[in-house]
């Protein structure tokens, strides 16, 4: 499983980790409560989670193509969502994980 992670500084992130989730909903499979939230893809994943002052993002999928696909989707909408703080994403890859 290829993963990569990314932590995102700002005061709004409950409302947008909602704001994401409500999104993708209209499309794909998503969850979510006031502070976690998960989108499935199909090629990969999501989670989602806010902290104070923070939104975490942490992606997976079975396949490296997978994994560009999800994090270029959930890239492209926190930017757009976020426009107005200029939010960014800086996604840490992490090492491919043992198959369970």
């Amino acid at each position: 499983m290829h993963t990569s992670s990314a932590t995102i500084p700002t005061e709004k992130a409950g409302r947008y980790l909602v704001q994401l989730c409500k999104h993708f909903a209209h499309k794909i499979p998503a969850s979510w409560a006031e502070d976690k939230g998960h989108a499935d893809f199909g090629f990969g994943t999501c989670e989602m989670k806010a902290e104070d002052g923070v939104l975490h993002l942490q992606c997976r999928s079975p396949e490296l193509e997978g994994l560009g696909r999800v994090k270029y989707v959930v890239e492209d909408h926190v930017v757009r969502f976020g426009w107005k703080e200029e939010l960014s994403v800086d996604w840490k890859d992490n090492e491919k994980a043992p198959e369970a």
